[in-house]
């Protein structure tokens, strides 16, 4: 094996001379002084993971840092084309080519709930080279409600609890449910314009926070905007109404509960239009919280400015930190994933003959 490791990495670095010497002749970049990749003597085999786009690095690193082995070696990199397109229908043409070295890791998008509907979902779902989250994307990992905690004391380095996340994120997705289904149930039959993701972001987007009640206030908001949504839904598509509980009926056989609704929704509205609403809001408050204890303390003078100094020092920006997330590994889909990736691993090994 140790041989055959050494010739594939000396065809892997040929492969990246040829294209430095390409980029040079076109003078569109100067690449003689970068480094080649540093070429590792230990006999693991080499697996390639092509992940969707360059912000997908790191969070299936972090996945796979957790399979290290004595016999496999991933390296995470995102497809090499020169027309410079990325993305999930780029990892999709490369189906065929799947194999124990080449792994296609993707976010699910609906493709897990809907994979008895359609052949590409059920190819996804079905492949034991291709792996997905389950949730909706990587960004609804990044924003499970367990972990929010730790995203403000990473920002603001104060752990006073003032929010429930985790009471907070299942009412929100109980109120957003019902036109959860719709949005669901149209992409399944292909007529997403019956509701476009502008308009289903629009009705479950929250504006504001209010921490009043953990947020009561702002659940009632959102769900008068659901509900105007649903009832023009209902009133302009009856036939696909009555779908509705058979809809539900079938994403409870996929595991799906109103509670968690947010695991499976599109992952940047999450992201950008609730939780980092909510984010902002609390760390805000946790910042006003801990300056003023500051203020209250006995220091004075120039070291109650160095106080203020080192502290505003320490803060975080909150969208870097929940980029940098990783405490969502007691997630129920998490597990279903590393269960995945685990009968991969546990089935290439034993072929190796180890």
């Amino acid at each position: 094996m140790g041989q055959r490791e050494n010739n594939r990495q000396r065809r892997i670095e040929q492969q990246i001379e040829k294209m430095r010497n390409r980029a040079l002749a076109r003078g569109k970049v100067d690449l003689a002084t970068l480094p080649l990749p540093l070429r590792l003597d230990d006999d693991k085999r080499l697996v390639r993971v092509f992940v969707e786009g360059y912000e997908d690095v790191a969070f299936w690193r972090g996945i796979f840092d957790n399979f290290t082995n004595p016999y496999l070696r991933f390296e995470i990199s995102v497809p090499t084309r020169e027309d410079l397109p990325k993305g999930k229908k780029v990892l999709l043409k490369m189906a065929e080519s799947a194999s124990e070295e080449l792994l296609l890791c993707m976010d699910s998008d609906f493709d897990y709930l809907l994979s008895d509907e359609n052949d590409e979902s059920r190819q996804i779902v079905a492949s034991p080279f291709m792996f997905h989250t389950y949730a909706y994307a990587t960004e609804n990992y990044l924003c499970y409600a367990p972990s929010l905690h730790n995203v403000c004391v990473k920002a603001t380095k104060n752990d006073t609890r003032i929010f429930s996340f985790e009471q907070f994120l299942a009412e929100y997705s109980k109120t957003i449910y019902p036109l959860f289904l719709w949005y669901v149930y149209s992409a399944s039959c292909h007529t997403e314009s019956v509701l476009p993701l502008q308009e289903f972001r629009t009705a479950v987007r929250i504006g504001y926070l209010d921490l009043e009640e953990n947020g009561r206030h702002t659940i009632e908001w959102v769900g008068r905007n659901v509900e105007r949504c649903r009832e023009r839904l209902e009133s302009e598509y009856p036939a696909m109404a009555a779908h509705m509980g058979r809809c539900n009926d079938y994403l409870a056989s996929k595991g799906v509960i109103p509670e968690e609704t947010y695991l499976y929704m599109h992952g940047h509205t999450l992201m950008d239009c609730v939780v980092m609403i909510v984010l902002q809001t609390v760390c805000e408050k946790l910042r006003q919280m801990s300056l003023a204890r500051i203020i209250a303390s006995s220091k004075e003078g120039v070291a109650l400015k160095n106080e203020i100094s080192n502290y505003t020092n320490s803060l975080r920006s909150i969208h870097d930190v929940l980029l940098d997330n990783e405490n969502y590994t007691s997630c129920p889909l998490y597990k279903k994933l590393k269960a995945d990736i685990q009968h991969y691993i546990d089935s290439t090994i034993s072929r190796l003959g180890v």
